[in-house]
């Protein structure tokens, strides 16, 4: 079933599934509900919600922006692994570096990475402080985010770590166009410059929204805050 719904959607959309793809698809939702029954990883847990809430909408990127070869992408907040896993399956070539602030989470992503044999960087991290070391400030060529915080905190949790001439991709809801509009002067202060919002239906019919934000100047050197000032007055 999670494979039929995933190969349906891949052909309808023009992108290819090949076998490797499909057995690494396969393990990880195996091992994201055998690991789900020891921690809490996702409400999800059904093949079919699986197959279409975690990975199709994780690769749903792919159809709307074109990721250069060899990107070097951060996937921030990264959970249990969504979105930056599935791209990895998608596009082997990007080179993925996931973070997030809870160890047993990267356990549990350090085994998936092994079990499918995909090579990640792996950080165990809160974002505000790790796009202050200089490894990792403003050196990435995408930094994307699904579904972790407000938009106006998130682009100052992601926006520092991509480099000038790189993208930020937002992955968000159904008011993704409304999260936009208070997130502008965020934006505009660290650097960046909203370009596209998709927005899409997933085979279940929810809404989702792609927004894509270019790196225009170098973020200042004061951004990002700390966490609760992010939260709490957010730019």
């Amino acid at each position: 079933m999670l494979i039929q719904i995933l190969e349906n959607w891949c052909r309808e959309n023009h992108i290819p599934l090949n076998d490797k793809q499909k057995s690494d698809f396969e393990t990880y939702a195996k091992m994201l509900v055998e690991w789900n029954e020891k921690m809490n990883l996702t409400a999800i847990t059904a093949e079919e919600e699986i197959a279409v809430k975690h990975f199709i909408d994780s690769i749903s990127v792919l159809k709307y922006i074109d990721i250069k070869q060899n990107a070097k992408i951060i996937d921030i907040g990264t959970g249990a692994g969504f979105p930056g896993i599935p791209l990895k399956i998608m596009r082997p070539d990007i080179d993925l570096t996931l973070l997030d602030s809870l160890n047993k989470r990267l356990i549990f992503l350090e085994e998936v990475c092994k079990v499918i044999r995909a090579q990640a960087d792996i950080v165990h991290a809160r974002a505000e402080e790790f796009s202050q070391k200089p490894a990792y400030r403003e050196k990435f060529d995408v930094a994307v985010s699904r579904a972790v915080a407000n938009l106006p905190s998130l682009c100052e949790y992601c926006i520092p770590y991509v480099k000038k001439g790189g993208s930020f991709i937002s992955m968000k809801g159904s008011d993704g166009e409304k999260e936009l509009s208070l997130a502008q002067n965020a934006i505009a202060v660290l650097g960046g410059k909203a370009d596209n919002v998709h927005t899409f239906t997933l085979p279940d019919h929810s809404t989702r929204t792609i927004i894509t934000v270019s790196k225009i100047s170098l973020t200042p050197a004061k951004y990002p805050r700390r966490g609760t000032k992010i939260s709490k007055n957010p730019l």
